[in-house]
């Protein structure tokens, strides 16, 4: 996989910056900064560094600075960074370790180190990721988990409140799942979530947060999306559900659909009215999409999340 790995290399000069990509051109992917804010701007764009070697010493915006800032960056936060410094005393090396470095390397450079310890840290990184993968996603599925569709969802209601946008939820609930497992196996009743997580996944946009909610439950957030709109997407995904047919097998499913209305201050308030929609879908004999009622706060749903 260190083939695959993409490091930026965040150096002023010219020749340092020659040295380094002499040393791990053969094996990397290499992204080139000059600068502290060039760095921050490539840091953001994909594909994402596994890595960033980083200068200290830089006009403008320093190398602790730079590493302050993409610390402090949901996007850039796990980025690993080393810094690279003509700066050798242990004073030095112990406060960029405490910025969040993960190691220091010390000018003028050695190669051998360099590609040493930048591949330890590419193969810290690719286990790292993997883990967060794993710690994020159901596993069977491979969507979001509950865990986190409710800390995107927090994120959300931030943006929502700082600029205006429209905020959407669907809940879906796979009509009569306990018949299936019943009559056909578990085996086949995870196959129909599988089928049903894929129709999601190749019909939802790369903003929109789709999850897992827990068995036979899943949520779809929808950002810049308004209650109509949110509408048309839910009867498009129950009609491809009920012809897709997983194992053989006829499933039909239940939509409630909710747009954030400006009283409400909670992810809970949100989902609990797409939980009643569901639950009204059900009553009117399922397979079906139902909005929201504006009034309707369901508190069991509350429960559930803690």
């Amino acid at each position: 996989m260190a083939d695959q790995a993409t490091i930026l290399l965040v150096d002023d000069t010219r020749t340092n910056i020659q040295l380094l990509a002499g040393c791990l051109k053969s094996q990397y992917r290499l992204k080139i900064a000059m600068g502290g804010q060039r760095c921050i701007e490539l840091a953001q764009n994909p594909p994402l560094p596994d890595l960033i070697l980083l200068d200290v010493i830089m006009p403008e915006m320093d190398g602790y600075q730079v590493c302050r800032q993409l610390k402090a960056n949901p996007i850039t936060k796990h980025i690993p960074i080393i810094f690279v410094t003509g700066r050798d005393s242990d004073e030095d090396e112990e406060f960029g370790l405490q910025l969040g470095a993960v190691d220091y390397i010390t000018k003028p450079i050695r190669p051998a180190i360099v590609t040493a310890r930048v591949s330890t840290q590419i193969q810290l990184k690719h286990q790292s990721d993997e883990l967060r993968n794993m710690a994020l996603h159901d596993q069977l599925t491979q969507l979001y988990n509950r865990h986190f569709l409710i800390e995107s969802a927090n994120n959300k209601l931030a943006h929502v409140e700082r600029h205006g946008n429209e905020l959407s939820v669907m809940m879906i609930d796979i009509d009569y799942f306990k018949h299936v497992n019943d009559e056909y196996g578990h085996h086949a009743g995870d196959e129909v979530l599988k089928g049903i997580a894929e129709v999601f996944k190749q019909n939802s946009r790369k903003e929109d947060v789709v999850a897992r909610f827990g068995g036979e439950e899943f949520v779809i957030l929808l950002e810049h999306c308004p209650l109509d709109f949110a509408m048309e997407k839910a009867e498009l995904l129950r009609a491809k559900i009920e012809a897709l047919k997983p194992s053989g097998i006829t499933i039909t499913a239940s939509f409630g659909v909710a747009q954030l209305m400006e009283h409400e201050l909670t992810f809970v308030d949100l989902l609990s009215r797409a939980d009643a929609a569901v639950y009204k879908a059900k009553d009117q004999g399922r397979n079906q999409v139902v909005a929201a009622e504006v009034d309707v706060i369901g508190l069991e749903l509350e429960k559930k999340i803690v």
